[in-house]
Formats: C-alpha cells, sequence, structure tokens
C-alpha cells in the first residue's frame, strides 16, 4: 500500500500544482510563498535543527510551550516550524516570545509527494522531528525515517473510528507508518491504547499539550480602552460563534435584561467577516468601542485573549448548533467561567476533564443556559468557583512542554551519534 501511495501522488503532482493555484484565489494559499509547497525556499541555518510539523493554527499554538522549553535547554538549538494553512502562518510569528524570535524559522508543509518531500530534506536536512497530534503522511514520514532523522509524534491522537478502520482495513500499513517513530507521545490514554492496538512503538504515558498551553496574549492598552469602555457591566460573551448561534444568544440576553439590566452581550463569531450582519450594534472592526446599548460585535482577529479578560461568564460557540464546539480550554486558562451547549464533540477529552472536576457547566438546550446565565450572574462566586476547579488542570500539566522537549533532544543526540 505504500507503494501504491508513493505512485499515486507522483501521478497528482500536475492535479496538486493546479488545485494550489486554485486555492491561492480563495486565500487559502499564500502566492508569494507558493513554490514552498513543492519544498523550495530552504535556508538551513548553521547548527542544530529540529523539525517540528503542526497542521494548522491549534495544533502550531500548542506547541509553543514545548519550542519554549526547547530553546532553554539547547542556546544553540534552532526550529523549523511547518504549518499548512494560511492563518497559521500569518498568527504564529504573532505569538513567539522574544526567546524564539530569531531561532524560529515557519515554512508551509510541502504536500505528500515524493520529489517534493525529497527537496525540502535535502535543503533543511533536520537533525530531529516532531510531528503533532495526527498528521501522518506515508511519504513524508518514509522519507524522513529512510534518511536516518530520527522522529516523534507529539501530542499524539486517533479517533476510534479511525483505528477501527486501519485495524479492519489496512493493519499492516498502520503498523508500518506508525513504525517509522522512535516515540509516540499520546494526548491521553484512550489514544494510547488505540496507537498501541495498531502496532505503535515506543507509547509513552498520555499528556495533552491543550493543558499545558500559555495563556492567549493581550494588547495592554487595549485591554485598559475595553474596560473603561465597560465600566462596571457584567459582561457575557458568545466566543467562536457559528451561523445560528448568535441568534439564540441575543434572544436569551434580552430576556435575561429584566433581571440583570446592565448586561452587556459580547459577540465574537469564528468568521469575523459575518460581523456586519449579526446585529445593529457597535463593531470592533469598526474601531468601535461599547456604548450604553446591550450589544457589541467584536469582530476582529486574533483577540480571543482580549475578550475572555473582561468577560465575567463565557458561552463557547460551536456548542449550541451541531457543529462540535470551539476550544474551551483558552477561556478557562484566563479563569472565565465558561458554559457550552450539547455539542462539544471536537473536545471531548477537554470537556470530560472539565465537567469531571466542576470546571464547566454543559447545558442542553437554551432555556437552560438562559437559566445558567442568570444564576452565574446572580451568585458570581459560583462562577469564582467553576474557574478554579479549571484552574488545576493546568497545574498538572505543567511539566509536560519540559517533558517533551527533553524526549526530542535525546532523539537528536541518538540520530547524531548513528551519523
Amino acid at each position: 500500500m505504500s507503494a501504491t501511495w508513493h505512485a499515486l501522488a507522483s501521478l497528482a503532482a500536475p492535479g496538486l500544482r493546479w488545485n494550489l493555484r486554485r486555492r491561492v484565489a480563495r486565500d487559502k494559499e499564500d502566492p508569494a510563498r507558493l513554490r514552498e509547497r513543492e519544498g523550495f525556499g530552504a535556508e538551513r541555518p548553521d547548527g542544530r535543527l529540529i523539525w517540528l510539523h503542526a497542521a494548522s493554527v491549534g495544533e502550531s499554538l500548542a506547541i509553543l510551550p514545548v519550542m519554549e522549553a526547547l530553546i532553554a535547554r539547547d542556546a544553540g538549538l534552532h526550529l523549523l516550524v511547518t504549518t499548512g494553512t494560511v492563518t497559521s502562518a500569518r498568527l504564529l510569528p504573532r505569538r513567539l516570545s522574544p526567546a524564539l524570535r530569531g531561532r524560529v524559522i515557519h515554512r508551509y508543509a510541502p504536500l505528500d509527494v515524493p520529489a517534493w518531500v525529497a527537496r525540502f530534506l535535502e535543503g533543511w536536512r533536520p537533525d530531529a522531528a516532531g510531528f503533532v497530534e495526527s498528521e501522518l503522511w506515508p511519504n513524508t514520514l518514509a522519507a524522513t525515517a529512510a534518511r536516518g532523522i530520527p522522529l516523534a509524534l507529539l501530542n499524539a491522537r486517533i479517533s476510534d473510528r479511525t483505528a477501527r478502520r486501519w485495524g479492519r482495513w489496512a493493519p499492516g500499513f498502520a503498523r508500518g507508518l506508525l513504525g517509522h517513530f522512535q516515540l509516540i507521545m499520546p494526548r491521553s490514554a484512550e489514544d494510547a491504547a488505540r496507537l498501541l492496538a495498531l502496532g505503535a512503538p515506543a507509547v509513552t504515558a498520555p499528556g495533552d499539550l491543550k493543558f499545558a498551553a500559555a495563556p492567549l496574549p493581550v494588547d495592554e492598552a487595549a485591554l485598559a480602552a475595553l474596560r473603561a469602555a465597560i465600566g462596571g457591566r457584567p459582561v457575557l460573551l458568545a466566543a467562536s460563534t457559528h451561523p445560528g448561534e448568535e441568534a439564540m444568544v441575543i434572544a436569551m440576553a434580552e430576556g435575561l435584561r429584566a433581571t440583570h439590566p446592565a448586561l452587556l452581550t459580547i459577540l465574537a463569531p469564528r468568521h469575523p467577516d459575518r460581523g456586519a450582519g449579526l446585529a445593529e450594534a457597535p463593531r470592533r472592526a469598526l474601531g468601535a468601542l461599547p456604548d450604553a446599548g446591550p450589544l457589541y460585535i467584536a469582530d476582529t482577529m486574533g483577540e480571543m485573549g482580549l475578550l475572555y479578560r473582561v468577560a465575567n461568564l463565557a458561552i463557547i460557540g460551536g456548542s449550541l448548533v451541531p457543529h462540535g464546539g470551539q476550544n474551551p480550554l483558552e477561556a478557562a486558562r484566563l479563569g472565565c467561567p465558561i458554559l457550552f451547549g450539547p455539542h462539544m464533540g471536537n473536545f471531548r477529552e477537554a470537556v470530560a476533564a472539565l465537567l469531571d472536576r466542576g470546571g464547566a457547566c454543559q447545558v442542553m438546550d437554551t432555556a437552560a443556559l438562559a437559566a445558567m446565565v442568570s444564576d452565574m450572574l446572580t451568585h458570581p462566586e459560583r462562577a469564582a468557583a467553576m474557574a478554579a476547579s479549571a484552574g488545576a488542570l493546568f497545574a498538572a500539566a505543567s511539566d509536560l512542554p519540559g517533558r517533551m522537549a527533553e524526549a526530542l533532544l535525546a532523539l537528536m543526540a541518538q540520530g547524531r551519534e548513528t551519523d
């Protein structure tokens, strides 16, 4: 099956090239950096280099603490970070600390075409590589392993459905794919069991990087200005909402104003370009701050760290409609009490951990949501207790980035010894 994938990917190269150009028109690819998708653009620095690959925004931000730990432990190390989305490429540089700037190089990941992957590896020659979560590209992994580059799978995850499919239809292929890794650090005990059942070697104790991520950043001047505009009003934030959810929240907030007349509801749509059509209210994208009205639309990118810091309570978007939810940990890490609806399938492990500790509340419909919001606003001590319970989860994962960094550095040392 590996040989078949190798041949098919090679044959698909012209079509993939055409699709990349098509994606440029939809702002899904960067036209100035399109050749990176074919493995061009290597500018390898002197010295030791670890390659970290993360699919998109969530994965790339999750490994920031690992990157910090790597640099802290090896003063001469450089990091090559590859991702596959325009959003991640734009956001990652803004999240780099002063310690990481100048030590981290970003490139778009080459597509899994053998010649493109070979060009990429020949240009960069990493000393070790860490792939994040479920990035299992057969040609890329095979070519990396063939060059003797030690491989780790970090925060490894595999769904029960995918594991069953692989076990039934391609057990040998799965075993071979996972066998390229010298180290697999699973996200959860369930992921570890599934990976072991598929024949994965060297699986360590589980730990989820999402619980170790740094708090979302904030512009202090913007925070002061927003707090001044809000004054002493209680704030309900509907965070990263999807179509249909804003109308639910607006209707609920209207009902709450009878008992909470000063309530300010902030709508932060997951896709900011939807902000203009949500409601008649001040819009952050136009430079407006909240006025005396009941609504404010925060239709900007990269400001969730600001919004969670001013909110008394947050409703996690994507959970009131069948989307699967957005990341609840970003809010919880900033001490913002959180509520979410029934649809949180994208974050099952995080949701289970939060609910088990009393660090969040899940409601099944908008009537229950309205009642819970009213209760939390009336009894802020209950909201504070919820936030404190969530905080204990992050303390327990504080050593995970360091453990991952040390494991990667040990792999790199082993690889250099065998050269």
